[in-house]
């Protein structure tokens, strides 16, 4: 692509240790593991642990969301509230890059992006078995049933059209590293995609592994989004690095 904000500019490694104006927020699970990826004056790129929320829930559990405020409002010293906007979101189990909005404009024009399919985000699997082609375009209906999402017909009112593309980067019996390039943004949208192939994600017991990895997590990595700027008309590539303990190359 042309006119690309090169990510090494943009590298970031503020400590994690800041303190915190919310004594509600408690770091110690994930001390020294968010990073922030890409910040300017619309964008924040963070890094997202495995197993954090990227958004608040029932639990109560820290979330990604609730962190960046908090940095935002540390760093910059502001008060009162911080406005942040979710882009996108990321199954609790998975980790990298996690892209938030600074402004409104910023959020408006990013999801414009979403909604018209020119925003890039790049997925790496670790997954049972290769996929037979190693490469190609699945093109699925989803739907979902509480926490899960399920194959269906075209003709279920329920179902949704799920479109990625995806190719074998290499091959290890019996596992393989996938990269997944989403064109659709379903719910479980790659876990269950994958799983249909008959590839599940390695560590994702919902749908269909055999081989848990700890705490849950799973073998999908939010890799790399490619998105355009809101305001200043370059393309910005925001990369994730691979988290602590990924399964590749497996031993």
């Amino acid at each position: 692509m042309q006119d690309v904000i090169p990510i090494a500019q943009q590298q970031y490694e503020y400590p994690v240790w800041l303190v915190f104006l919310d004594p509600g927020l408690n770091m110690t699970r994930y001390d020294n593991q968010i990073k922030i990826l890409y910040e300017d004056n619309h964008l924040l790129g963070v890094y997202k642990p495995p197993g954090m929320l990227i958004q608040g829930d029932k639990t109560g559990d820290l979330s990604l969301l609730d962190w960046a405020k908090e940095w935002i409002k540390n760093r910059y010293k502001k008060p009162g509230n911080v406005f942040l906007g979710l882009v996108h979101r990321l199954d609790r189990p998975v980790a990298g890059v996690a892209l938030f909005a600074r402004t409104s404009k910023a959020a408006g024009r990013l999801s414009a992006q979403i909604r018209d399919r020119t925003m890039e985000k790049i997925y790496w699997a670790v997954v049972h078995g290769t996929p037979d082609p190693l490469e190609g375009r699945s093109e699925l209906h989803l739907a979902r049933i509480r926490n899960k999402s399920i194959v269906t017909g075209p003709n279920d009112p329920f179902g949704k059209l799920a479109v990625l593309h995806y190719q074998v980067l290499e091959s290890r019996v019996p596992f393989s590293l996938m990269e997944v390039t989403l064109v659709t943004g379903r719910h479980h949208q790659i876990r269950c995609q994958l799983a249909a192939l008959g590839n599940p994600v390695l560590g994702d017991v919902k749908y269909g592994s055999l081989q848990p990895l700890p705490s849950g997590t799973i073998a999908l990595l939010s890799k790399r989004i490619v998105c355009r700027h809101p305001t200043k008309g370059l393309d910005v590539v925001i990369e994730s690095p691979l988290p602590e303990n990924w399964p590749w190359p497996f031993p």
